[in-house]
C-alpha cells in the first residue's frame, strides 16, 4: 500500500465557501482522490489546515507555520511514499507583505525538508488557485488586498521553476479550478472534483 500525504491549507481541508463549514469526505478533493485510487492500494493522509502558510507565523492562530509541522507529519505518518504539497494562498495576506519570490522561498524550505527526510520521495508540487478579484473587500476576506490577487497569479511560474529544480511533478491548480464567487477564495464542489482528477492523472503518470 502506498501512503500519500496531502499537506495544504483550507482548500485541502475542504472549507466550504457557502457556509464556512467543511465539505464531507466524499466532496473534498482528498476524499474524491481516495475513491479514484482505491483504498486497497493507497491511503490518503489528510493534513489540510485553515490559515496554514509555508513559513510565516500567524500570531492570532496557533500552529499555522507549515515548516514547523511538515517534518513531524512525515515521521508520525511513516511510511510516506508521496507528498502532495499545495500552499501559498495564505502567504499572500497583507500582514506578511510577501512577494511571489519570497513565497517561493518558503516553499523551497518545505521541499528541502521533504528531500532531507527521503531524498527520492515522490513530490507533487501544486501552485494554488488564484484569489478572486474581489477577495480583499470587507464582505469577503480583508486580510488580503488588491496586490494579494496579483501575487497569487504569479505563484504558478515560481512554483513551476522550483518543481523543475527539485525534481517534482508540477500542477497548477489555477489551470483546473477557480475560487467560488461566494467568497473569492475557496473552491466549490466542482473545483474539488476537477482538482482531484488532475492530481489523479499526475499520480498515474
Amino acid at each position: 500500500m502506498k501512503n500519500i500525504l496531502c499537506f495544504g491549507d483550507s482548500n485541502t481541508y475542504g472549507l466550504r465557501p457557502d457556509n464556512g463549514d467543511r465539505y464531507s469526505s466524499d466532496d473534498r478533493w482528498t476524499g474524491i482522490l481516495t475513491k479514484k485510487l482505491g483504498t486497497n492500494d493507497y491511503r490518503i493522509v489528510e493534513e489540510g489546515l485553515c490559515g496554514r502558510t509555508t513559513v510565516f507565523e500567524d500570531n492570532t492562530r496557533i500552529g499555522r507555520n507549515g515548516s514547523l509541522y511538515l517534518p513531524v507529519f512525515l515521521e508520525s505518518h511513516y511510511p510516506i511514499d508521496t507528498v502532495v504539497l499545495m500552499l501559498g494562498t495564505n502567504d499572500c495576506k497583507t500582514i506578511y507583505n510577501a512577494s511571489a519570490t519570497v513565497i517561493g522561498r518558503g516553499i523551497e524550505i518545505l521541499l528541502k525538508q521533504i528531500r532531507a527526510y527521503k531524498s527520492d520521495m515522490e513530490i507533487i508540487l501544486i501552485s494554488p488557485i488564484h484569489l478572486g478579484e474581489r477577495v480583499w473587500m470587507k464582505q469577503y476576506d480583508p486580510e488580503f488586498n488588491e496586490n494579494s490577487v496579483v501575487t497569487s497569479k504569479e505563484l504558478k511560474a515560481v512554483f513551476q521553476k522550483l518543481a523543475e529544480e527539485y525534481d517534482c511533478k508540477f500542477l497548477a491548480a489555477s489551470d483546473v479550478a477557480k475560487p467560488s464567487e461566494l467568497d473569492q477564495e475557496h473552491m466549490d464542489a466542482e473545483g474539488h472534483r476537477l482538482l482531484a482528477g488532475a492530481i489523479f492523472e499526475k499520480l498515474s503518470a
